[in-house]
Parts: C-alpha cells; sequence; structure tokens
C-alpha cells in the first residue's frame, strides 16, 4: 500500500497538509507545484487499496481522474473549498467540500481535528486572506494580538511563495517548503527557528516594493485593474498583492493581469471583501479559469481576449 499526499502549494494546502500529518504522521508521495498547478490526480496511477488525500484542489477540474484512482481501488480523502460542482458518492471516497465564502481548506481540516493544531489552521486562514474568520478564531482562543499577527505573516509569506508560472519562479518548491514546516507543531516555533521564514519575508518586502509602484489601469470606487509585467517578481506578488488591495479598499473588485511568455496574461481576480461573491463565475467565463467565489484566477488569458475579459470584469461586480 502505498500513500500520496496532493496539496495546493499555497498557504491553505500546505496548512491543511501540516495539520493532518501532525495528527496522522505518515511516509507519503508529495505531489504539489505552483498555486495554479491544480490538475494532480493525473500524476498518480495507484494500485488497488492505495490512498490519496488531496488537499485544497478543485474536484471539478480533476473528476475524470478522480473517477480513474477510484476506479482502480484507491481511497480517496479530499478537503477543498473550491467549486466542486457535483460531487460523486462512492465507498471509497470521502469529502469534506464546502465551497462557502469565508470556508478554507485549513478551517475544514481543522474541524475534522477537533481544533487540536488551530495556529496552523489560523496561518492557512490568514494566507487565504480570511482576516475576519481568523482573527476571531484566534480572539476566542486566547491568542495575543503579537501571536495572531505573526500567524498572520507566516500565512501571507506561504501564500506569497506559491505564486508563479513555474517553480522556479518561487522561493522554495512546495514540496520543499512543506519538508520544512513539518517538524513544527506550533507555527511559531518555525517563524523562531527556520531561516526560511527570514528568507521569504525579505523576498517579500523586495516584490512589493516593485508592486507598489505600479499605476491601475483602470480604477474607480468599484473596479482596479493592475497590468504587470513578464517578471518573475510579478509573478510571485500577484496573489499576495490582489489580497492586500482588497484589505484596503474592501468595497472594490480587483483584477490583476501579469503578462505571460508566451503572450497573453495570467489573472487574479479578487471579488470585493464587503461581497465576496462572483470571481469564480466570472473567471469560469474563460476556458483556463477557475477558483472560489471570494478569488479565482484564469491561468491563459489571451490577448485577443482582454476586451471581453475587462467588459465582463465590470459586469461581475456592479
Amino acid at each position: 500500500m502505498s500513500d500520496y499526499d496532493l496539496f495546493n502549494g499555497d498557504a491553505d494546502g500546505l496548512c491543511a497538509l501540516q495539520q493532518l500529518r501532525l495528527a496522522e504522521p505518515r511516509a507519503s508521495q508529495l505531489i504539489t507545484g505552483v498555486k495554479r498547478d491544480i490538475a494532480l490526480l493525473g500524476q498518480v496511477r495507484p494500485a488497488p487499496g492505495d490512498r490519496l488525500t488531496v488537499l485544497d484542489i478543485s474536484l471539478d477540474k480533476n473528476r475524470t481522474d478522480l473517477e480513474r484512482v477510484l476506479a482502480a481501488g484507491a481511497t480517496v480523502r479530499w478537503f477543498d473549498h473550491h467549486y466542486a460542482g457535483e460531487i460523486p458518492t462512492h465507498d471509497r471516497l470521502e469529502a469534506h467540500i464546502d465551497p462557502c465564502p469565508d470556508q478554507g481548506t485549513s478551517l475544514l481540516v481543522n474541524t475534522a481535528l477537533d481544533g487540536h493544531f488551530l495556529p496552523w489552521a489560523l496561518v492557512g486562514t490568514f494566507g487565504d486572506n480570511f482576516d475576519a474568520r481568523a482573527r476571531r478564531l484566534a480572539t476566542a482562543a486566547g491568542l495575543s494580538e503579537q501571536d495572531t499577527d505573526a500567524l498572520r505573516e507566516l500565512g501571507i509569506l506561504l501564500n506569497y511563495n506559491g505564486y508563479g508560472a513555474q517553480v522556479s519562479d518561487l522561493h522554495f518548491a512546495p514540496d520543499a517548503l512543506f519538508r520544512r514546516l513539518q517538524p513544527y507543531r506550533d507555527p511559531r516555533e518555525f517563524i523562531a527557528a527556520d531561516e526560511a521564514f527570514s528568507q521569504l519575508r525579505a523576498g517579500y518586502a523586495r516584490d512589493m516594493s516593485l508592486a507598489r509602484a505600479l499605476t491601475p489601469e483602470h480604477e474607480s470606487p468599484s473596479h482596479c485593474l493592475l497590468r504587470l509585467p513578464n517578471e518573475p517578481w510579478a509573478r510571485r506578488v500577484s496573489g499576495v498583492l490582489g489580497n492586500a488591495l482588497a484589505q484596503q479598499a474592501p468595497g472594490r473588485a480587483h483584477a490583476l493581469l501579469t503578462a505571460l511568455e508566451q503572450g497573453g496574461y495570467l489573472v487574479s481576480v479578487r471579488a470585493p471583501l464587503e461581497r465576496p461573491d462572483g470571481a469564480d463565475a466570472l473567471c469560469r467565463q474563460f476556458p483556463t479559469g477557475g477558483g472560489r467565489s471570494a478569488a479565482a484566477g484564469i491561468n491563459a488569458l489571451p490577448e485577443s481576449d482582454y476586451d471581453r475579459f475587462l467588459a465582463a470584469f465590470h459586469a461581475a461586480f456592479t
């Protein structure tokens, strides 16, 4: 019997897996990638009795491979908060899927584990930009403001590390970063002991300083659209910049279009925090789009579709 852990390379995926493996240690093959690399089940050819744990990736985007994996005799445990479509009923599929706007995968795992590793769940929740939900939980748990802010910063940095067109854009490959997190039962121990934290902090500061110098291409009280250049720093910062802008202007929708080497754009969309809905529906209008209601994206928007996207962006958040 073999074990496979398949997870999104962002903060929510990392922290969901961290909680599970602290609760249920096991040797497993890690399958992950940059944040947008979500068709992960296609990499697995299981034998009967193999166990797959799938975290923070859309079931809908992996439906055909899920059917194949189940038919091969594997068991699948799935935690996610993205659009799933119809969830199959199967005696070897355990699905914990909830697409509510402020529900993250780390929180779903936290619930399944009765809150035993809440600080890690908070890191993932902050990383996914659910600040209000995370702060309520931190307050209820009696965490100090200083500790809460430290967990928030780590969540932002882990999320920042997940963005890029390829793993070479990242400071740390997500599987390597998980291995660095794995020894620490408490994220505050990781912050204090592992130099990866300071490396991510320094990289984030450099990239965000470049990003803050950009001027929006379209801006109104309800919408903001930025174009970013075809540079590794721009690809790294696209997600966390969108989150930061959403926090600064919670009544406004944001779209960040990062130029791709082959032409066109990588798109990140953030619905207004005051009305966190519609981002996934907008992005699914385009062939490589998907995500969740509050935050979604398009992996490759052709230049020829720019005007159509701009019109759809304005229509989605009026």
